[in-house]
């Protein structure tokens, strides 16, 4: 007689590595959210921004095809804005495999919005391809910011450089930026939110992958991140600013999620 003890301990740990390493991050989810932003003026009030983060294409769950089909289903919500937030390939996770930056480019080049396509690069993104990842989504009509803000229709979009491996410039970023006019702040990781000035009505961030492995105490081991789990993901508001940090696609280091589902977003904006 098999002892049943054991044969429930033997099952549990197969279906906690069939979520972890399998299901969970294969799983892509749209997460909507309707977001109350001061400054924020009425005239730009219900704006839809789609957001996609942390790709890690050539990741052993994230092959150019499910960037490609990711694409096509931002682009079925309609967003008026759609925003890039860096570590689009990255063989840097076990069982990875080096993915050039020009495919992956491609791909997003499909993305389609009124008011443009903005992007900005990660510390994979140095890490990997250097200069290279930027250049293939510029040559595709993405505009990839760097320490600097366009106006898109009625409001700005302001791209920071990537806190680990360039030298972001807050100055230099908005100090084009007339103040009375609405502005949107794009920075990989989420770490530079505390230094973003007040006037910026939303942050978008992503790199943490809402922590990955998020098991209470494992997780703040994890979490590339100097504030902890603090920016972990999802909406974030200190001191009246607002911050959204997605979970992001796809993974890094371990092929794996645990209570952190991967996703794409579309976010409402409305006045406070």
């Amino acid at each position: 007689m098999i002892p049943l003890l054991p044969l429930a301990a033997g099952a549990g740990v197969a279906a906690l590595g069939y979520r972890t390493f399998w299901w969970e991050p294969r799983h892509v989810g749209l997460s909507f959210h309707t977001l109350r932003l001061p400054y924020w003026p009425t005239s730009v009030d219900g704006l839809r921004v789609g957001v996609m983060a942390d790709l890690h294409a050539g990741a052993p769950h994230v092959p150019i095809a499910q960037v490609t089909r990711l694409v096509s289903w931002l682009n079925r919500e309609e967003p008026d804005l759609i925003v890039l937030l860096g570590d689009y390939a990255s063989p840097r996770v076990l069982g990875g495999r080096r993915v050039a930056p020009e495919p992956v480019a491609q791909s997003l080049a499909a993305l389609s919005a009124p008011l443009g396509v903005f992007a900005v690069l990660g510390n994979h993104d140095w890490w990997v391809h250097g200069r290279a990842m930027g250049a293939a989504l510029a040559a595709t009509g993405i505009r990839v910011l760097e320490n600097r803000a366009l106006q898109t229709g009625p409001l700005w979009v302001a791209g920071l450089a990537d806190l680990r491996e360039r030298e972001p410039s807050i100055g230099r970023t908005f100090e084009a930026i007339p103040e009375d006019e609405p502005v949107l702040a794009l920075s990989h990781d989420p770490d530079l939110f505390p230094f973003i000035p007040d006037r910026v009505a939303l942050t978008l961030s992503g790199h943490t992958h809402g922590n990955q492995v998020n098991v209470p105490l494992l997780r703040n081991f994890v979490t590339p991140s100097h504030f902890g789990t603090r920016y972990g993901g999802g909406h974030v508001i200190e001191e009246g600013r607002h911050l959204f940090v997605s979970r992001g696609v796809g993974t890094s280091t371990l092929p794996g999620r645990f209570r952190a589902p991967p996703e794409i977003v579309l976010l409402e904006l409305r006045s406070e």
